[in-house]
């Protein structure tokens, strides 16, 4: 068994970093828009007085970052070649998504909207799946280049993990659809021209079956974006959405009548085993800052790293990255050699393990640092309130330990 990382994905990760250094350090530096990063950064982001959306300046900063990363041809790497990418595997994206999460804070890699140089894109990835020939046509090219962003309607206000208890309908009227219902935390609405909608067309509540998903343009009459979210980090792109009597054609039916949920765990699967990757990459930053912060940082004339009590919490969480990168990077290896629901269980287990893994490591670093990490000054309290969020969105914890003793005890099938 060959542990060894590709050549190829090697020589990937040095042109990144180059790249980087090119391009994307001169942007991040020049007209302050360091103030994004540093501890201006959740002020410089916020338009506090616009119900704390994204700021346009903000947003428009990390469209030039991907405009030059689609340039020099690194933004669709994980795309198919048909559509300018480089085919990249999932194992390839694990230790690209690692490497450029375990660099920090930057404009490489923005954690907060998952804006990066090498673009996730599995809204593109459903649409190859799923899309008709016409959507295909009409959304993928402006899905990558960002002229169609397309937000997600899933969770609603009274109905979050249990999916399939949507009290949003959709109601057939003639060739059209009618919907009504609300969103809760309909990620990208602030911007959005399209909102991806899951809705109950027909069956009972609780039923897998009968919850079909829509392509609306968000102008449509009678949608409605209520108000936004504010989250435990800003600025918030999560807002409450309102849908009454919203009127849409039958070619927006995205997908198969009453298979939407299938859309639904495409959409989380292909994020889950990256974000996992970003969090051990997030994690061994933290631990790295903290082991050099105490090398340097001396209490009661000696080291701090002398005190096995700073010592053993970054031996052990350590230990615990190196661990869970292994297991990402086999199950993404695994994920490239057949099909994805196969280890949809090893998928949950990176997820859950490295989001709690982040958290750890983020919270031991204020920790290490002492009075001076608990400032904004270091990243540490951003990283922790980002990556906090992924124990609950596209998955809580709960859910992913259910996933895995479900197919452990053979009560789920792997295949869905």
């Amino acid at each position: 068994m060959d542990f060894e990382i590709p050549q190829e994905i090697r020589d990937t990760l040095a042109e990144l970093d180059d790249f980087i250094e090119r391009e994307i350090k001169p942007l991040e530096d020049q007209d302050d828009n360091v103030r994004f990063f540093d501890h201006r950064r959740e002020n410089a982001r916020t338009d506090w007085d616009n119900d704390g959306r994204p700021r346009a300046d903000w947003e428009e900063l990390l469209r030039e970052m991907r405009r030059r990363a689609d340039a020099a041809g690194h933004l669709r790497y994980s795309l198919p070649k048909a559509l300018g990418g480089q085919d990249g595997s999932n194992l390839a994206m694990a230790v690209i998504r690692e490497h450029l999460a375990a660099k920090g804070l930057g404009l490489h890699n923005e954690l907060q909207n998952e804006s990066s140089i090498v673009g996730n894109f599995p809204g593109v990835h459903m649409m190859l799946k799923f899309g008709t020939e016409d959507q295909k046509k009409e959304f993928l090219p402006g899905m990558i280049t960002g002229t169609h962003q397309v937000a997600f309607g899933l969770t609603e206000p009274d109905h979050g993990s249990d999916a399939t208890w949507l009290e949003t309908t959709a109601r057939r009227d003639g060739d059209d659809w009618i919907l009504e219902g609300k969103k809760r935390f309909n990620t990208g609405m602030h911007h959005a021209n399209w909102n991806m909608v899951f809705a109950r067309s027909s069956g009972e509540p609780g039923d897998a079956r009968g919850i079909t998903c829509f392509l609306v343009p968000t102008e449509t009459p009678g949608v409605s974006v209520d108000f936004m979210w504010w989250t435990y980090n800003m600025p918030s792109d999560h807002p409450e959405v309102s849908f009454e009597g919203v009127r849409v054609p039958a070619s927006s039916l995205y997908g198969e009548e009453g298979g939407g949920l299938q859309l639904a765990q495409t959409f989380v699967h292909e994020n889950r085993i990256r974000q996992a990757a970003s969090g051990v990459g997030a994690a061994q930053f933290c631990i790295d800052e903290s082991v050099r912060y105490a090398r340097e940082r001396k209490v009661f004339g000696k080291p701090l790293w002398l005190n096995q009590a700073i010592q053993f919490p970054l031996a052990e969480l350590h230990t615990e990255a190196e661990l869970v990168r292994n297991l990402v990077y086999k199950t993404a290896w695994e994920m490239d050699r057949g099909h994805h629901m196969d280890v949809t269980q090893k998928v949950s287990m990176c997820n859950y393990r490295a989001n709690r893994l982040v958290c750890d490591a983020a919270d031991q670093a204020i920790q290490t640092h002492g009075g001076i990490g608990y400032t904004r000054h270091k990243p540490f309290e951003h990283i922790y309130r980002h990556h906090r969020r992924y124990r609950i969105t596209e998955g809580s914890d709960e859910i992913q330990i259910r996933r895995v003793a479900g197919i452990l005890f053979g009560r789920e099938a792997k295949r869905g």
